[in-house]
């Protein structure tokens, strides 16, 4: 009797046993086969997504030789005026490098990008920076955007938050540092950087504000221009707001100490 208890319980655990390990089995092969969709719908995702990067992706040697197509937000804005004529027409000129005032460039660098020179297009010290401040404030009130990257969202991309426009901004950043030189890159932002409702480019905000061309920026003119960014539209030359203002102020500062 007793030989006959301990075989059922021997019986019993075996069986409790082997429904565990069809359990374990189970789950496992759930899992993988999880993980294999995963695989085959990020791989897919991925393949769409590079054939939509070139369908975008820039022809550099074009923009090397001078030709600068109109940039996303420009296209958006005419789009606009088309839908609503009476927002101010569009102000918009390319000229070369060598016709941009040095104080503006100087000047939007001071403002924007205090490091452009030295970066390979992110300025992982403005993130940290960044982070550290937004974390303090327990809000987003500061960014860290260089000028390569606010260049790549202008010309090719749009404002949005999205993670995947992020993604593209990464990509083209990294392509456009490889492919062009830093004066190339800072040519094409002061050509297409917004100035005002309508105004893109330098020249076309310095015959606005100031009747001249860009050539012809005063240093203190440049600063006033490099105060605008990047809200152009509430703080510019014209409005002279508070923000604009302190701005102002903040910039010429950095300005005189570091080019005088």
């Amino acid at each position: 009797m007793k030989l006959y208890a301990i075989k059922r319980l021997f019986t019993k655990r075996t069986k409790n046993k082997s429904k565990h390990r069809k359990k374990s089995a189970a789950k496992k092969n759930k899992w993988l086969k999880r993980l294999r969709w995963t695989f085959h719908i990020s791989l897919m995702l991925m393949v769409v997504d590079i054939f939509y990067l070139s369908t975008i992706w820039p022809d550099w040697n074009a923009i090397k030789q001078g030709s600068l197509p109109k940039s996303q937000f420009i296209l958006k804005y005419e789009q606009n005026r088309r839908i609503n004529p009476s927002l101010a027409r569009l102000q918009w000129r390319v000229v070369p490098y060598g016709r941009i005032s040095r104080h503006l460039s100087r000047s939007v660098v001071v403002a924007e990008d205090g490091r452009f020179y030295t970066h390979r297009g992110f300025d992982l010290q403005a993130l940290v920076e960044a982070f550290e401040h937004n974390m303090g404030s327990g809000r987003v009130t500061f960014g860290a955007s260089t000028i390569s990257q606010q260049t790549v969202k202008n010309l090719f991309l749009s404002s949005s938050r999205n993670p995947l426009r992020k993604w593209h901004e990464l990509i083209l950043t990294i392509g456009m540092e490889f492919e062009l030189s830093k004066r190339q890159i800072l040519w094409i932002y002061l050509n297409i950087a917004e100035f005002g409702e309508g105004i893109y480019g330098a020249e076309a905000a310095a015959r606005h504000y100031w009747g001249i061309s860009a050539s012809q920026l005063s240093p203190q003119q440049a600063i006033e221009l490099a105060a605008s960014l990047p809200s152009p539209k509430k703080n510019n030359p014209r409005n002279r707001s508070r923000k604009f203002l302190q701005r102002v102020d903040k910039i010429n500062h950095y300005f005189v100490q570091r080019y005088y």
